[in-house]
């Protein structure tokens, strides 16, 4: 069955493994990891984003990380990370992930130098003719570029996008993009703060974690979705030493060291990644084998 609106609910940006000497991906263990997520409670998968160290990806890799998770879990349920340096690249990204059958696709704003407005238009313009459903990523920590709730409002209006993955942390922002754009689909892009944008009126969540622990996610996400707090919060106040690492420099070996832990085919990163310092591991394993002693998955 077609899902209506495939960018909704718990969608993994999901980790590559990779192995041998020169780290290539083993795209056998990805598609078994994306159909693993999806019988474990989530709703799809994100492949290409930076959790998929996209930047390290030959284009040949990428395009066959994206026909693999469609392959896995059928095409509405994938909505690849498709950024890039120039609007027409990302384009063809977005063309090859409406060939692949993908639902929707995910987009950065140029990120390549601190663009204004006007080039953040042009860049979210050129992409859109691909036909595609747009969620824009906000992440100015990253790009430099802030997508403010003004600027996502007039991308909305434009039909440019259909949903923002935001990644500030300010919750106060859910609520005057509620405001501005009330027909804009706003996901949780942080991990760390899922409870607090659920009750503010997300539809869905760009997720970390659920690489490791797809169960207790889903379910914590259920729940918080349902405003049902006497069941979230306990799960919530458990999972929140792992689900911070996904706002940290380091998120993509924490949240590899995780899926370790927990059987998954987490394993090496590629350079320039460089593995947890001995502090940050220690850190990592107890938290991860504290939940998994909980019964946590």
């Amino acid at each position: 069955m077609t899902r209506e609106k495939p960018w909704r609910g718990v969608m993994v940006a999901t980790a590559l493994p990779l192995g041998g000497e020169d780290l290539a991906p083993d795209f056998a263990r990805y598609a078994e990891h994306c159909r693993w997520l999806v019988a474990g409670g989530c709703d799809g998968v994100v492949p290409n984003g930076s959790l998929g160290e996209y930047q390290t990806l030959t284009a040949e890799e990428r395009t066959r990380v994206v026909e693999t998770a469609v392959e896995a879990v059928g095409g509405d349920r994938v909505m690849p990370g498709i950024a890039a340096y120039g609007a027409l690249e990302a384009r063809r990204w977005a063309e090859q992930a409406r060939d692949a059958g993908c639902g929707a696709v995910m987009l950065l704003p140029p990120n390549a130098y601190r663009a204004d407005e006007r080039a953040v238009f042009e860049h979210y313009r050129e992409v859109a003719r691909a036909g595609v459903p747009i969620v824009a990523y906000n992440n100015p920590l990253d790009t430099k570029v802030d997508l403010t709730p003004r600027l996502l409002a007039r991308l909305h209006e434009e039909g440019l996008i259909v949903g923002v993955k935001e990644f500030t942390g300010d919750v106060r922002r859910a609520y005057e993009l509620a405001e501005l754009a009330p027909g804009l689909d706003l996901l949780v892009g942080s991990d760390d703060v899922l409870v607090e944008l659920l009750l503010a009126g997300a539809v869905g969540w760009v997720a970390g974690y659920p690489n490791a622990l797809p169960h207790s996610c889903a379910a914590l996400y259920s729940a918080a979705a349902a405003g049902d707090l006497a069941t979230a919060l306990p799960l919530y106040r458990s999972l929140h030493p792992l689900l911070r690492w996904d706002s940290k420099t380091e998120f993509v070996q924490a949240i590899k060291l995780s899926m370790d832990l927990a059987g998954r085919p987490g394993g090496p990163c590629r350079p320039p990644r460089t593995p947890l310092t001995p502090e940050q591991e220690a850190a990592v394993r107890a938290a991860t084998e504290k939940v998994l002693a909980e019964g946590l998955r």
